[in-house]
This record gives C-alpha cells, sequence and structure tokens, in this order.
C-alpha cells in the first residue's frame, strides 16, 4: 500500500471518480420482492458526496454488473453523467468513459468492493475499497475507507479528494451557508 502523502498526491490529480454499486453504495444487499422486483437502500451522504464532486468540476461514474431500476434512478436524481449498467469487463468500461472524456488512467479513482473490480483497479489512478472487502481486493487497494459501504464510504472518497485538491473547505463553506 502506498504511503498517505503518495496517495495525497494522486488524489490531487482525479478528474474521474467511478464507483461500483453493490457493496459501495449499498452494503452490498438488495430486496428482492415477491412480484420480482428488487430494492437497494442508499445513504444520503454519500448522494451528497457525489454532488460535491460533480460541483466541483469531478466526473462521476458508476460501473455495476447487476442491472437495477433502483440504481438508474439513483444515477439519475444525482445526475451522474455517466451508468454503465450489466458490466462484464469493468476495466474497459471504465477506460472508455475515461476516453470520452479526455481522462488519463492516473486521473481515475476507482472504488470497488469484491474480486470483479480487480480488472478496473489495475487501471486506475487510485483504487479504492471498503473495510468489507475481501484480502485480495483489499491488498490491491491504495486506500481502505473507514466507513462501510452503504455508510457513507463514498461520501468519505469525495471529501478525500476535494481536501487533496484543496477544494473541502470552500465546498464547507458553501454548503454550510458561510462567507467567502
Amino acid at each position: 500500500m502506498p504511503s498517505d502523502r503518495e496517495v495525497t498526491g494522486a488524489l490531487s490529480r482525479i478528474r474521474l471518480a467511478a464507483f461500483d454499486v453493490d457493496g459501495v453504495f449499498t452494503d452490498g444487499r438488495f430486496l428482492l420482492c415477491s412480484d420480482g422486483r428488487d430494492a437497494v437502500s442508499f445513504d444520503t451522504r454519500d448522494g451528497l458526496g457525489v454532488r460535491m464532486l460533480l460541483d466541483e468540476g469531478i466526473s462521476v461514474a458508476l460501473v455495476t454488473g447487476r442491472v437495477s431500476d433502483a440504481v438508474r434512478l439513483r444515477a439519475e436524481r444525482l445526475r451522474i453523467p455517466h451508468l454503465v449498467r450489466g458490466s462484464g469487463d469493468k476495466r474497459s468500461d471504465l477506460l472508455g468513459i475515461a476516453e470520452k472524456e479526455g481522462i488519463q488512467p492516473a486521473e481515475i479513482l476507482f472504488m470497488g468492493d469484491d474480486l470483479p473490480d480487480l480488472p478496473a483497479f489495475s487501471v486506475a489512478g487510485v483504487s479504492v475499497t471498503v473495510p468489507e472487502a475481501p484480502p485480495e481486493l483489499k491488498s490491491a487497494a491504495d486506500l481502505i475507507t473507514e466507513r462501510s459501504g452503504g455508510r457513507g464510504a463514498v461520501r468519505e472518497v469525495a471529501e478525500l479528494v476535494l481536501r487533496a485538491q484543496q477544494r473541502y473547505d470552500s465546498v464547507f463553506r458553501r454548503l454550510a451557508g458561510q462567507p467567502e
């Protein structure tokens, strides 16, 4: 795992923050209703973290293997510009988004929680996981969040990026209604 200083330097270059959904935006569980629909629970703090990134000009993407209307609706409500559902190759999907945005791999942060996320880790400038991730993912990650998936981990990452880019204080003041 890189030093804190190395991670902070890498975070300062991030222009695209991409996230898996299940186990990152959620706690990894979903409810399967008797009519076949599924439901997931999202943390509002994570939503604010996404808005903070987007408002500061950092692009956001969701890249998930599952196809879920709940995920589509969440992405729409947060105005997330890139959503890939049913991804069978997160690495290629992530690189495709970066190419569309004119972003280099070193400028990508990818956050995942399980083995299918490892290929995306290999191309991201910063790879992040949650405490519940399997050991193989933790050992490949540059950063492990303190907060759990679905419990503010995305918000934690958003704040780390904004702090590394020396933008957090102005974002905080704006959101808290304090003068610059």
